[in-house]
């Protein structure tokens, strides 16, 4: 049996469920979220808790059992919580900025980058080199946070670029100058 799967999902004071068809929705004080789950799955609202039962005990429902727990999980967190990711830039003249619904962003290129916000994603920049996006979606701030991180990764010789907060970037050694004895003699 799916160990995440099986466990009961307790429900926060001022979080509401809806089950629906297959349609679950779950809303609380930062927002609204809604997850269409597979049409064999069972969600119980019981007392201050949901229950998700499988149809099998097949290895794929067993995998998708603890799946949807850990999505309906994570959606109660977004709405109660929210989630949020950090990103840090670094390198000379590497700096962001907000401008109403576009993230302005300048990274050693000929152009700035502009990145526009979605729907349910804050971005604020506390320091031109601090990117803070929050949401209650999980999946949609990290994929944002990856998308901002991909305009210019961090480079293993100097360490430029954009990074996670916490990330540690493996620095490799540049090229080694040749003394004066050797080198480019002959």
């Amino acid at each position: 049996m799916s160990r995440i799967g099986k466990k009961a999902i307790s429900i926060p004071a001022g979080v509401k469920i809806g089950v629906a068809g297959n349609i679950v929705t779950i809303e609380g004080p930062k927002g609204k979220l809604a997850y269409t789950k597979a049409p064999d799955f069972k969600v119980e609202v019981k007392d201050s808790s949901i229950l998700v039962s499988r149809p099998s005990d097949e290895k794929q429902a067993k995998a998708t059992h603890g799946l949807i727990r850990s999505l309906l999980n994570n959606m109660i967190i977004g709405v109660t919580e929210g989630y949020k990711k950090e990103l840090e830039i670094t390198g000379v003249g590497f700096k962001a900025a907000v401008q109403g619904k576009v993230l302005n962003v300048q990274l050693s290129y000929t152009h700035p980058i502009n990145y526009n916000i979605p729907d349910g994603i804050t971005i604020e920049t506390p320091k031109p080199t601090q990117i803070v996006i929050k949401g209650i979606d999980k999946a949609k701030v990290g994929e944002v946070a990856a998308e901002i991180r991909d305009y210019y990764r961090p480079e293993p010789y100097k360490g430029k670029g954009i990074k996670y907060a916490g990330e540690h970037v493996r620095r490799k050694a540049g090229k080694a100058v040749a003394g004066a004895a050797g080198g480019a003699g002959g």
